[in-house]
């Protein structure tokens, strides 16, 4: 029985070790400079550098982990129905975070990664129907971390 037991602990190790790298290699991560502060999922995030983390489906939909690289705020954010990219962002190739500006306000509202993936928009605020608007664009790098 003991080597029956020491066959069955190795196994389940294997596969837990083969599904923890499975899931990391699903997982992209890119860096954005974000020039002014907004909000995401309702947090308010500060200007800075970003680290975007995405990996593929939660519940059948993607999520995305928007973190400080300063301050180590994070926000975790789940995409919404996959849609075809704007045809200025497939045409420039890069991935882009889009942001619904108001009067001194943004909110992130849309992520996409780049070439052959989908955009996702995200849960933000409506900005009021009388509000003048405008959309900001960030183009985000792959993170040398990967």
């Amino acid at each position: 029985m003991t080597s029956f037991t020491t066959r069955m602990t190795r196994l389940m190790i294997a596969a837990a070790t083969l599904v923890v790298a499975a899931g990391s290699a699903s997982a992209q991560s890119l860096k954005a400079e974000i020039p002014f502060a907004f909000r995401a999922g309702g947090v308010v995030m500060p200007a800075g550098t970003y680290q975007v983390k995405t990996d593929n489906h939660l519940g059948g939909h993607p999520y995305f982990e928007i973190r400080s690289v300063d301050g180590g705020r994070s926000v975790l954010l789940v995409g919404s129905v996959p849609h075809n990219p704007k045809k200025a962002w497939a045409a420039a190739g890069e991935a882009v975070l889009s942001f619904e500006c108001g009067v001194g306000r943004c909110a992130l509202a849309e992520v996409w990664n780049g070439p052959e993936k989908s955009a996702y928009r995200v849960p933000c605020p409506k900005l009021g129907s009388d509000e003048a608007t405008h959309t900001a664009l960030v183009v985000m790098r792959h993170d040398k971390g990967d």
